[in-house]
């Protein structure tokens, strides 16, 4: 009998015992901590200890999530929420594949214990001490697989949570990016509208700039002789003393020009030998460039100048060519660019008589008119404030301030945003100073845009209006039209 039982006993170290230990290695008296790793492989806690449970990385991402919420944009935090709720999508595929992996468990456990119940039963000695301490380990394995199961069962729940939470999250993101992106379009619309505002506010401030600016440098110099006023007063006596010596010079200065015309005037009367006639008229006003040339009767004996034939001539220099200048039949006249460097020489016919009066000396340019002309050649466009006082030969009533705009390639007279004249240098343009009027002859123009369109324009000073005809012909010159008045353009050529 002993040695049927060692044989039996043999055999089932031989047959069962190495079955179990071959599948289950019982290293210690308690059953190990596995878990599930990648490819549902089981791993050893202790052997990756940067492994973490699933609580806690819910709860380290939880963590990350509320950090950065307040310091990330909302697209960002969209983002953001987007990933976790992929980590949650994730992390409950895990809880389920752990799931699915303790129920295996459970029943290779309860497999594993049948096994070794019925093998308790078959073996004695030694042998049923160890099955029975196996069977204790496998009772003691299923505790903590149910523990475990408990707690998965409770991060399943916190997992969903959090999933439905993120999603939530997730979709209040999109609304709140979708929310500001429709808030930014309409800024930057906004801002696009605000910006072309500021451009129209600009472009109308430069307009109205250029309409002021003459009162704005009245008010300068207004300011200026306040504060010399305002000087003098702290300085009385040194001031007015030099006030009183610049005075006293200006008006030597005058007397003494005077005195030098009229000698001048004498002269040409005794190399002529014509005294008897200029007894009779003279020729009155400064022989330059923005002046006005104007015949006075100096006797009681001279004709009425309103019932007299007059026209003005140019000459030059040396006074062999004459040439008549059209529509210049008036008794004064305003010297123009063209008059520059040449006499000027007006003929008065009355009934019989003829008279001829003659500047004495070639007439001066302005001073600083040349500078300031190729000045406005740099610019494409000029403009200059014009009072329009006739069109086609009817006088015009209204006094309101238009703009000529004197351009490389064309003129333009304009009122506001309405247009009265726009036209390319032509052969049928013509462009010269008014031939006779009143005193503002000098600061006046005519100006014809076309065949059966004619403007007379007044400027605010002689200087703008000799420079606006120069200008105007140089630009028409580099055009290969020659820009003058009435009859000149004709004589030039010749």
């Amino acid at each position: 009998m002993t040695r049927v039982t060692r044989d039996f006993g043999d055999t089932m170290q031989k047959d069962a015992v190495p079955a179990v230990s071959a599948d289950v290695a019982f290293s210690s008296s308690r059953f190990p901590n596995y878990k599930i790793g990648a490819n549902n492989q089981i791993v050893d806690a202790k052997d990756d200890p940067k492994v973490l449970s699933m609580k806690e990385v819910v709860a380290r991402e939880t963590a990350l999530l509320l950090e950065q919420q307040k310091r990330l944009s909302v697209r960002d935090l969209a983002n953001k929420f987007e990933k976790g709720l992929a980590a949650a999508a994730k992390l409950s595929e895990e809880a389920r594949l752990r799931e699915a992996a303790s129920l295996e468990k459970h029943v290779l456990l309860k497999k594993l214990r049948d096994a070794l119940e019925s093998l308790k039963g078959r073996v004695a000695g030694r042998n049923k001490d160890d099955v029975e301490e196996a069977i204790a380990m496998v009772e003691a394995l299923a505790v903590q697989l149910t523990h475990r199961e408990g707690e998965l069962i409770q991060e399943k729940a916190e997992v969903k949570r959090l999933a439905n939470f993120l999603k939530q999250a997730s979709e209040d993101a999109k609304k709140l990016v979708d929310g500001e992106r429709a808030y930014a379009r309409a800024e930057i619309e906004s801002a696009r509208a605000a910006v072309q505002r500021v451009e129209e506010a600009i472009q109308e401030h430069e307009r109205t700039s250029r309409a002021s600016g003459k009162q704005d440098l009245e008010e300068l110099m207004k300011e200026v002789q306040e504060a010399r006023r305002i000087k003098m007063l702290h300085q009385p006596s040194k001031v007015m003393d030099m006030e009183h010596e610049i005075r006293a010079l200006r008006i030597q200065l005058v007397e003494k020009s005077k005195r030098s015309l009229q000698l001048q005037k004498e002269l040409a009367r005794s190399r002529r030998g014509e005294q008897s006639i200029y007894q009779l008229f003279e020729l009155d006003g400064t022989e330059a460039l923005g002046s006005c040339l104007r015949i006075n009767p100096c006797s009681d004996n001279a004709p009425d100048l309103s019932k007299c034939l007059i026209q003005w001539y140019r000459l030059s220099p040396d006074g062999g060519k004459k040439e008549l200048i059209s529509g210049a039949t008036k008794s004064v006249y305003a010297p123009e660019p063209f008059d520059v460097g040449r006499v000027l020489q007006a003929e008065i016919i009355s009934d019989d008589q003829q008279f001829s009066l003659s500047t004495t000396c070639p007439i001066d340019p302005a001073a600083g008119l040349g500078s300031y002309v190729e000045a406005l050649v740099r610019k494409h466009d000029v403009e200059f404030n014009v009072i329009v006082t006739q069109t086609n030969g009817v006088d015009h009533p209204s006094e309101s301030i238009h703009v000529l705009h004197v351009g490389k390639m064309r003129m333009k007279l304009r009122k506001g945003k309405s247009t009265n004249a726009k036209e390319y240098y032509s052969s049928s343009m013509q462009l010269c100073g008014v031939r006779g009027g009143g005193n503002a002859a000098a600061q006046a123009l005519f100006w014809q845009a076309k065949k059966g369109l004619s403007f007379v324009l007044a400027f605010e000073s002689a200087r703008e209006r000799n420079a606006a005809i120069m200008l105007a012909r140089r630009f028409a010159f580099d055009c290969n039209i020659m820009l003058a008045g009435p009859d000149d353009r004709a004589r030039l050529g010749s």
